[in-house]
């Protein structure tokens, strides 16, 4: 039944997506006309009545993939890991061992119940936990909103979020900017769109509005833009033809079924989960064929293994990991840091290298045009006015510079009515947009008496290379290399001051080749700079003191001038003793280039790829890398990180590639946020280690007990009582506080250190669990039988209360001590005095002790074979608890001294 209803629906999702198809091949053959009244729209895009008609025929511009989760298979999911199945497999076998197939009268169903509880209680609170993080993680992302430009009857052109855009939208694209929706190309100015979301090709596609006649593959159809594609460079208009699931990212995005790529958190949480369950497949056998061997009743021989893996299993391991995933994420919101993807947060707190840009984060990211100058140093309106130009009719993404270059002029103009009217006489005839490669961006200008003038502006050293002349104290004359030299040299005077400058050139009456193209940039009048003062932020100093402190160093990656890079780093104390160009990254080999990035500090005039480059070549020499940007060409690098971190302005390609966004471009709000991680990954950590360590300490007394004792030190029924109250008491782990020590330093997940820990900490508990079974099988339960030892005893009755007592003994014992190794374990110091645990785990852990301590002196207790004790217990039980924690904490000090932390 289920596969003819599945059968239905992909027939009907592959009919929906041949039409769809079908649609974006008919608009590709037709002009804009044609295509408005396909889409049922107009030049001016559509009405509100129109809109709600493509929304309700079409939907909302969602891609569903990954979200067909129901309620009922999250729950189910959050019983499947590898310790409930575990604990699932073991219920069935005691299910079978104690209820099955045993006669009606001795069916015993408790150890199946809290077997059966334990399972729920991990499973429930796991779900609650995932639906609580689930929603906080959907809350904080609605901070982080990615718009595209939209135009329509009633509203004009406004930004929308992605989601609100309809088929029929008129969209407005630039560099920078995601593609919303699967569209038609309307209007295109070197327009280049990277397809490899789709595709996998690496290079940009050059999209245009032209008809294209005959049929083919959509995805080469370059009149059509794609969700899910970037615009690398140009502007563009287009008209929206499919939206959501329609489109051919949906389509791909619901027919493949995508696994999310394991991220190094996984990959730690999963080897530390297998290190367990290997030693757990090790050891619960032993324990099995020795009770055997030494009782020869092998059925009560199976039941304690059983109740030793459940013993073993650390059940709350997916519960306390999600947890303290959603804790750590509402905590960084509140710090001004969005985590999109909750396992980010480690690798957050991972980090031992940042690499950032310089704009924005060391500096105040707030331009301000200084000077606008002739070529010899002199202040020049006319430079300024060529300026404005240029930045005022460009189409595509206008930059800080362009803002503070239109402000400086708006600001003149008021005023000057003389420079009002020398900038209203011309009108835009064409532009070639800016990229990242050329470094440059041009417009062409017409004045009043049908003059027309390319204006370029760009890089110094770009601008030099297309600018054959230079006006010079008036005269236009040839720009030789003497000349070059002059210029530089005023730029570099500039630059020392902190200043960042770009050069402005221009030709009258370009000749056109076809459209203005990049072809038309050359030949061109060098006039003069525009000189941009961006000032250090009061507090980047603070900040990477922190970072440094933090054992975060930081790396600065900018395309940035070299002279105004340095002068930056050198106000906000970043040391270094030469800055490297991408030039001189070119040329080295990637070993050659892996030595230098970890010792340099600052490169500037680098490229995207360059970038990139040099966050791979760290990450291969074992670094775990940050990368902090929020431009078009910090997309790579963002992807390449161990961890991207974008701002909430950032462009949309930026923020699609980030794992973390900062709502505050600062460097210490990422400190903040890379603190918060490192103790999200301690209170993991902490419950990983306790459990493992006392689970082990466990396993070797229950080994002693098996070879030298007459009966099983504790029944099934305790061991699995005593690791509910155990597991119950875990649960506040991940509110503990961390000792601020452990925030010093990156902290990566290694699963060898684990086994290390158990080897070291784990024996400490079996030396007071031997002294227990000494002092209950010697003096405590002598003192209920006469003085006989259990050897010495005929009467079964007798016999029975021997063993009540030393088990009553064992289990309480255990309770306190392998409780109280949660405030030894969670802190090198010593616990209670030096370092203190919440006030949630105390609350939790001495409540689980109080509970347990009493279970022997009540009916429950007696109703599962457990004696009351004697006070004079309590008074040995007090001095093995303290020599105890004594022992664990000169152990811990020489686990510390030999591999130099604890967590």
């Amino acid at each position: 039944m289920n596969n003819r209803i599945n059968q239905k629906k992909l027939m009907e999702n592959k009919a929906r997506h041949d039409e769809v198809n079908k649609r974006l091949l008919d608009v590709s053959k037709s002009n804009p006309d044609k295509i408005y009244d396909i889409l049922n729209s107009s030049k001016k895009g559509k009405t509100k009545t129109q809109i709600k008609e493509a929304r309700d025929l079409y939907g909302d511009n969602v891609v569903t993939y990954n979200k067909d989760n129901s309620l009922f298979k999250r729950f189910v999911q959050a019983f499947i890991n590898p310790f409930t199945v575990i604990l699932i497999a073991l219920a069935i076998v005691s299910a079978f061992t104690d209820i099955i197939l045993v006669e009606p009268g001795e069916k015993d169903f408790t150890t199946v119940v809290i077997i059966v509880t334990m399972v729920l209680i991990s499973g429930i609170l796991r779900f609650v936990q995932e639906f609580r993080s689930g929603n906080a993680a959907e809350k904080l992302l609605e901070m982080i909103e990615t718009t595209a430009s939209v135009e329509r009857i009633e509203e004009g052109i406004k930004e929308i979020p992605l989601d609100e855009i309809v088929v029929g939208d008129i969209v407005y694209l630039s560099a920078g900017d995601m593609v919303p929706a699967d569209m038609r190309i309307i209007q295109a100015k070197d327009l280049f769109i990277s397809q490899s979301a789709l595709t996998g090709e690496s290079e940009t596609v050059e999209k245009t509005s032209r008809v294209l006649n005959g049929d083919g593959a959509v995805l080469d159809r370059n009149n059509l833009a794609f969700m899910g594609t970037n615009a690398v460079s140009g502007s563009a208009k287009g008209i929206v033809v499919s939206t959501g699931n329609d489109t051919i990212f949906g389509e791909i995005a619901q027919t493949l079924n995508q696994k999310p790529t394991v991220t190094s958190f996984e990959k730690g949480v999963n080897a530390v989960s297998w290190v367990l369950i290997k030693f757990m497949l090790v050891m619960v056998p032993i324990v099995f064929f020795v009770n055997g061997f030494t009782k020869g009743d092998w059925l009560h021989a199976l039941l304690f293994a059983i109740s030793i893996a459940v013993g073993l299993t650390p059940e709350m391991l997916p519960m306390i990991v999600t947890t303290s995933l959603a804790k750590g994420a509402v905590a960084m919101s509140k710090k001004k840091v969005i985590i999109k993807n909750l396992n980010s947060i480690q690798n957050l707190g991972a980090i031992d290298i940042l690499c950032t840009d310089k704009t924005g984060t060391l500096t105040e990211d707030k331009v301000k045009l200084q000077y606008h100058l002739d070529i010899n140093g002199n202040s020049d309106t006319r430079v300024l006015r060529h300026g404005f130009l240029n930045s005022y009719y460009q189409t595509g993404l206008k930059n800080l510079i362009d803002i503070a270059i239109i402000d400086k002029t708006m600001e003149l103009m008021d005023s000057d009515k003389n420079m009002e009217h020398s900038i209203t006489r011309y009108k835009k005839v064409d532009e070639v947009p800016f990229d990242f490669s050329r470094r440059r961006m041009s417009v062409v200008v017409e004045d009043e008496t049908g003059k027309t003038q390319m204006i370029t502006k760009g890089a110094v050293e770009e601008m030099l290379t297309i600018s054959n002349y230079v006006e010079y104290e008036g005269v236009v004359v040839e720009l030789t290399e003497e000349k070059k030299e002059f210029v530089l040299d005023k730029v570099n005077e500039l630059n020392n001051n902190g200043m960042r400058v770009i050069a402005v050139s221009q030709k009258t009456n370009p000749s056109p080749v076809g459209e203005f193209s990049i072809a038309d940039e050359n030949d061109m009048v060098l006039i003069g700079y525009l000189a941009f003062l961006d000032p250090p932020k009061k507090s980047a100093i603070t900040a990477i003191e922190a970072l440094k402190a933090s054992g975060v160093d930081v790396k600065i990656l900018t395309g940035d001038n070299e002279e105004v890079t340095k002068s930056v780093c050198r106000q906000v104390g970043i040391k270094f003793d030469k800055a490297y160009l991408g030039s001189d990254v070119e040329k080295l080999s990637d070993e050659e280039l892996g030595d230098l990035a970890e010792e340099a500090t600052v490169f500037a005039k680098m490229s995207p790829s360059q970038k990139t480059r040099v966050i791979n070549i760290l990450r291969e020499k074992g670094h775990s890398v940050g990368y902090m940007g929020d431009g078009i060409n910090d997309a790579g690098a963002l992807e390449a990180s161990d961890v991207g971190i974008s701002v909430d302005n950032a462009v949309d390609i930026a923020k699609e590639s980030a794992d973390v966004i900062l709502l505050e471009k600062d460097l210490m709000v990422l400190e903040n946020g890379i603190l918060e991680g490192r103790k999200t990954y301690a209170n993991m950590i902490k419950y990983i280690k306790m459990t493992a360590s006392s689970n082990f300490g466990n396993v070797l007394s229950v080994l002693v007990a098996s070879a030298f004792l007459p009966f099983l030190p504790m029944e099934p029924l305790h061991l699995i009582l005593l690791n509910l109250i155990y597991d119950i008491s875990c649960t506040a782990i991940p509110w503990d506080n961390v000792d601020k020590e452990f925030l010093e330093e990156p902290k990566e997940w290694d699963a060898s250190l684990v086994s290390k820990f158990m080897l070291w900490i784990g024996p400490t508990s079996s030396v007071f669990d031997i002294t227990t079974y000494l002092l209950m099988y010697y003096i405590i339960a002598p003192m209920f039988t006469g003085g006989l030892l259990f050897h010495q005893l005929t009467d079964p009755k007798m016999m029975t209360l021997y063993i009540a007592v030393f088990q009553a003994g064992w289990f309480v014992e255990s309770m306190w001590s392998q409780t109280l190794v949660i405030h030894m374990i969670r802190t090198p110091k010593i616990p209670f005095i030096q370092s203190r645990a919440s006030n949630q785990l105390t609350l939790l852990t001495f409540a689980g002790i109080a509970i347990l301590t009493v279970i022997p002196f009540t009916g429950f207790g007696a109703s599962i074979g457990l004696a009351p004790l004697p006070k004079i217990y309590f008074l040995y039980l007090a001095i093995i608890i303290i020599l105890y924690m004594v022992l664990a904490t000169i152990v811990k000090k020489l686990y510390v001294r030999r591999y130099k932390e604890l967590l």
